[in-house]
Order: structure tokens, then C-alpha cells, then sequence
């Protein structure tokens, strides 16, 4: 099923199709129900990869008036002119849909879409009490106020963006740079003129916004330039919200919660010093690369599956054939049947990974045995951060940050749990 997904628009994603297509190859498919050919290609060389797969599968294709058989020469015929036909009707249908878009636009009417804040679904007419928020917004920028402090205000006082959500500092950007308040016509990204509907913000107003704008991306840009590598990047995570971590560009380095600059619910404003988390991880990392052979296995360490996992597996598999055995005598139904055997594969998958050993990549080469700690030095001394932030990663699956509970100014080492990766 690929519901409200175009057959049409080449670059438009379908897993449904991608599907049934594998399928096909596989053999798995013979038959293929639709309700109408156009309503599964609306493309030729869907049709013709289609009909490729048919030179080596023997599948008929069943409408809801009549059948093709994909291996028939005449049926292959009627299909390519049908689907032709859909095409060239898709074709016409955006060709009009496009003039009419044009039209709009040289009328200097809005574009449809989703509503924007400050007018009503038409995008003609203002709505007052969302007006004045827009001009507040507007002149509160102008007089030297961040986004991160009027997302706040409007917060507090209970106010909504166009889509119901709370606002944060990139929608109040957002509303910044939309034209539609200025009353300017935008078609393909360019403007066009001015529109037909009333403007909120007079251009002046707006100009003035433009260059604040671009000072304030330029100043940002400078100062928040990273001075130094984070090297736990990628694989930091706060406990509490499970998002990443990243490092902040202040004076003191830190790794902060990426939620800390939203302003609703959704806020999180963990943060850990970041020199000695990374000590902390580094060493971690070091201790299990001493112990690691020649091929990125754990030295003298079993990886043979542990008695009660063995058992479990066996109980599960156990299961899994007196569910067939329900299924073959028509005891639960077929749909029943998937849910229930998924769970159990599931469950069996999850204890059979533990005794999955990982390929060593290239990234441990020259960093493993003895002599681990050493390397991992000259790695540093040689300024090579990204291999080392590679290594961390291949080792680890995520570094955990907790809330911090010990006394302040002290570093708490408890706030951290490495979650390994299997080797």
C-alpha cells in the first residue's frame, strides 16, 4: 500500500511498489491484484520493469474488469498503450495544475497550502489578535530581542503557532523570513511582485529585519565556530530525553542536551563538563582495546551462548512449532498467527545477537593489544580526532549522561554508563 504516494512523479518514494517487486523477483508472487492498471503505473518504465521480471516469472496481473497475462504478447500490448494513456493523462493534468499556479501567481493571489500565522486558510484576509503578534515580533527583533526570548514570551502567554504547537526560536526565525507577512508574491522562490492581500509588516519594517538578519547569522556564525573537536560527537546521549548531546562553543567545554533551546514541555537543559567525560570514555576505550586480539575479539573471553539463553531459544522454538501446527489446523487465523510468530522470532533474534561476533574494521588497525594506549597517543599527538571519534563509536553504542546528584563543583563520574557495543 502506498496511500497518497503518486504513480506518476518519478522521484517520489514507493516502498509498496519496491515491495512487490522484490517479490516478484523472489518468486514469491504470481498473481497481482489491482484495481486497475493505472492505479499501479502511471509510468512506462514501471510497466517495463514490471514485464522484465515476467520474461523469467510466470505472473498474471488481474483488474477489475479483466486480467493480463504478462507473459501473452497482446496482453503486453494493451498494457503498454493503457499505461501510455495514464501517463499522457498525468501529463495534462500537471500541465494545467502548472498554468493555473502561474495564473495565481501573475494575479498576485497566495499560494494554498498550510495556513500561515497572522491570516486565515485563504491567506487574504489577517486575523487582528495574530496580526499584532506578528508586528510585536517584528519590532521586539528590530529593538535587539532573540528569538529564544520572544519564543519564551509568546509561550508564557499561552500563544500558538499557525499549527497549534508551542514556539521555539527557529519558528520565530521562520515567521521573520516569511514574505507573505510583507505582503510580497513568491513563486518558485523568487519574487514576483507584491500580492493582493493586505500586508501585516510595512517594508520598511521588513528591510530593516533583513539586515538585522543577516548581521545577527554573520556575528552567530563567528562566535559559535567550534574552537576545539568533541570527540564523543554522535554517540553522547542524555538519559533523560534519549537525544543527543552536543558540545556547546563556550569558554568551558560541554556537551549539552541539542532540547535545551526549545521553549514547551519538550525542554532539557542537561549538560556535563566535556574534558572529563571524554578522559572518562577514553580510558574505557583504551582498557578494552588492551584486551582485544589481532581480530577486534575480547581475548580469552567465551562467546559461546550462555546456558539459559540456549534454553530460552529452544522453549521459543518449541513454540514457534506448535504455533504452526495451530495454524495448519486452522485453530487461529492467519493474521494471528504473523503477530504471534513475530514476537517469538523476536525474542529469539534479540538472545541470539549477544553471541554475535563484529568483523574488526580497519579503524582498530595499529590500536589493539598492549601497546593500545601508546597508539591512541600518537593518534592525539597527530591531531587525528575523526579516527579516534570513529574507534569511540565502532566501541561504543552510546555514552549515557544521567542527572547530576553529587555536590556541585564536583565531578560525578556516576552520572556516566558506556552502553558497549557487541565485538
Amino acid at each position: 500500500m502506498d496511500n497518497n504516494r503518486s504513480a506518476w512523479r518519478r522521484t517520489r518514494k514507493r516502498p509498496g511498489w519496491d515491495a512487490l517487486l522484490e517479490a516478484t523477483r523472489d518468486g514469491k508472487v504470481r498473481h497481482v491484484l489491482t484495481y486497475h492498471p493505472d492505479r499501479l503505473m502511471r509510468q512506462p518504465r514501471d510497466l517495463e520493469e514490471l514485464l522484465q521480471i515476467a520474461d523469467d516469472q510466470d505472473i498474471t496481473l488481474h483488474g477489475q474488469a479483466n486480467q493480463r497475462d504478462l507473459s501473452d504478447p497482446d496482453d503486453r500490448f494493451f498494457l503498454r498503450i493503457e499505461v501510455a494513456h495514464a501517463c499522457r493523462s498525468s501529463d495534462d493534468t500537471s500541465r494545467r495544475l502548472s498554468d493555473a499556479m502561474i495564473e495565481r501567481a501573475q494575479d498576485g493571489r497566495p499560494h494554498t497550502g498550510k495556513r500561515r500565522y497572522g491570516y486565515d486558510k485563504t491567506g487574504m484576509e489577517p486575523i487582528p489578535a495574530e496580526a499584532k503578534i506578528v508586528r510585536d515580533v517584528f519590532t521586539r527583533y528590530v529593538a535587539g530581542e532573540t528569538p529564544d526570548a520572544l519564543a519564551s514570551d509568546l509561550n508564557e502567554r499561552g500563544e500558538k503557532t499557525a499549527l497549534g504547537k508551542a514556539w521555539s526560536p527557529h519558528r520565530i526565525l521562520d515567521l521573520l523570513d516569511n514574505r507573505h507577512v510583507a505582503g510580497i508574491r513568491v513563486f518558485r522562490g523568487e519574487e514576483i511582485g507584491n500580492g493582493e492581500w493586505p500586508a501585516i509588516i510595512d517594508r520598511g519594517l521588513w528591510n530593516e529585519v533583513r539586515e538585522h538578519r543577516s548581521y545577527r547569522a554573520s556575528a552567530w556564525a563567528m562566535r559559535t565556530k567550534p574552537a576545539r573537536f568533541y570527540l564523543l560527537r554522535g554517540v553522547i546521549t542524555c538519559k533523560g530525553c534519549g537525544t543527543r548531546m552536543a558540545g556547546t562553543a563556550s569558554k568551558q567545554p560541554a556537551y549539552t542536551c541539542t532540547r535545551h533551546t526549545r521553549r514547551d514541555e519538550a525542554q532539557c537543559g542537561r549538560k556535563i563538563a566535556a574534558k572529563k567525560t571524554e578522559e572518562f570514555v577514553k580510558d574505557a576505550a583504551i582498557r578494552l582495546l588492551e584486551n582485544l586480539d589481532v581480530n577486534g575479539q575480547e581475548a580469552n573471553i567465551s562467546t559461546a551462548m550462555p546456558s539459559e539463553d540456549a534454553e530460552a531459544i529452544q522453549a521459543d522454538r518449541a513454540e514457534l512449532a506448535e504455533l504452526k501446527e495451530m495454524w495448519d489446523a486452522q485453530e487461529i487465523k492467519t493474521r494471528e498467527y504473523r503477530q504471534m510468530r513475530k514476537v517469538v522470532e523476536d525474542r529469539i533474534a534479540k538472545r541470539e545477537r549477544k553471541t554475535v561476533v563484529r568483523p574488526a574494521l580497519e579503524v582498530l588497525e595499529g590500536l589493539v593489544g598492549p601497546h593500545a594506549r601508546e597508539s591512541w597517543g600518537k593518534l592525539e599527538t597527530a591531531g587525528n580526532v575523526q579516527r579516534l571519534n570513529a574507534v569511540i563509536r565502532f566501541l561504543f553504542a552510546a555514552v549515557i549522561v544521567d542527572e547530576a546528584t553529587g555536590k556541585r563543583g564536583v565531578f560525578d563520574y556516576g552520572r556516566i554508563d558506556i552502553d558497549p557495543n557487541p565485538l
